[in-house]
């Protein structure tokens, strides 16, 4: 049977509500609202809210701004700074941590370059605390990036690239960022979830890869994600509801065309899906403008990231240390 594929937690419970009467086991749901900006905590608490959600216990904060698409730099720099708040929310965060920022993805496929996007504009401070101390003293906290590319690129899994480098580096705390996928266009490069459970490499595309959490690692890790794609059958899916309802405010309920999809059940949907769409093919959509998108919400990403890490920096300090 088909199953519609998502990274986010939100939209993991939007799909267990639709089917389910009431609230769902061993899940809290808290919900606020900053000027246009829609921050969603979702906590799985227990074994019943894992069945439920299909994801593992934790904490999922989700930050959503549709306005983003239309590049405004006032609500970006909010963002940056929600985005900020959350991370010192869930990981314990202080100049005196050392930090390591991994920008999971292909930097050849621009849907899934927002990790290396990211990692670019990470200011990086390990090599500053170790060489010249002195004049940096504990104003600034310890950080190192990389992006290790895919397992297509360098034939090593990526979680082994990861273990090799916290056994190395020795961080107190690691920062992931990686592509998603959603349900919703809407949500693709306007949504970001953080989360304190680690991440799976290429799971946003049905790739089942080593885990990357603190279970594998022994530290804490925070990952941070975006939805860059839509699984093509869910589009098709989602565009037979939307037909089905339009059709029930513009044509009578007795219209050959209205009853011939209200009586399909959900198996004969799929069927159909199944046989327009070759299951082989495994088809993921984006946005035209994928590379404009990324480009800034990947800068978003990278703002609040510097700002939770180094609290005692200014916007122009920062600047000089990453150019």
């Amino acid at each position: 049977m088909f199953s519609v594929r998502t990274d986010l937690a939100v939209e993991a419970r939007e799909l267990y509500k639709e089917g389910h009467a009431g609230e769902i086991p061993g899940v809290f749901l808290e919900e606020r609202e900053n000027n246009g900006v829609k921050i969603v905590k979702v906590k799985i608490l227990n074994n019943e809210g894992v069945k439920a959600m299909g994801k593992p216990i934790g904490d999922y904060i989700t930050i959503d701004a549709p306005d983003l698409k239309y590049r405004n730099l006032e609500l970006e720099e909010k963002v940056a700074k929600i985005l900020a708040d959350v991370i010192r929310e869930i990981a314990n965060v202080n100049v005196k941590i050392k930090t390591l920022v991994i920008g999971l993805g292909n930097w050849n496929v621009t849907p899934d370059a927002l990790g290396p996007k990211v990692t670019e504009n990470i200011v990086v401070t390990r090599h500053l605390k170790e060489l010249v101390p002195l004049q940096f003293g504990d104003n600034i906290s310890s950080v190192s990036a990389i992006a290790p590319g895919v397992l297509g690129i360098t034939g090593i899994e990526t979680a082994e690239i990861v273990k090799s480098i916290v056994d190395r580096t020795k961080p107190d705390l690691l920062i992931t960022i990686d592509a998603l996928a959603s349900r919703r266009i809407e949500r693709l490069a306007t949504t970001i979830q953080i989360s304190n459970t680690g991440i799976s490499p290429g799971s946003g595309i049905g790739n089942g890869r080593l885990a990357i959490n603190e279970e594998s690692l022994g530290i804490p890790v925070i990952a941070i994600g975006v939805p860059t794609v839509v699984d093509a059958a869910t589009i098709a899916n989602d565009t037979m509801e939307y037909l089905t309802n339009a059709l029930i405010q513009k044509t009578s309920k007795d219209s050959p065309f209205y009853m011939v999809l209200k009586n399909m059940g959900d198996e004969d949907k799929y069927a159909l899906i199944k046989e327009v769409l070759d299951p082989e093919a495994n088809l993921m959509v984006t946005p035209k403008e994928i590379d404009i998108l990324i480009k800034n919400i990947s800068s978003i990403i990278s703002r609040g990231i510097n700002l939770a890490l180094q609290p005692n920096l200014t916007v122009e300090e920062m600047n000089q240390l990453v150019h």
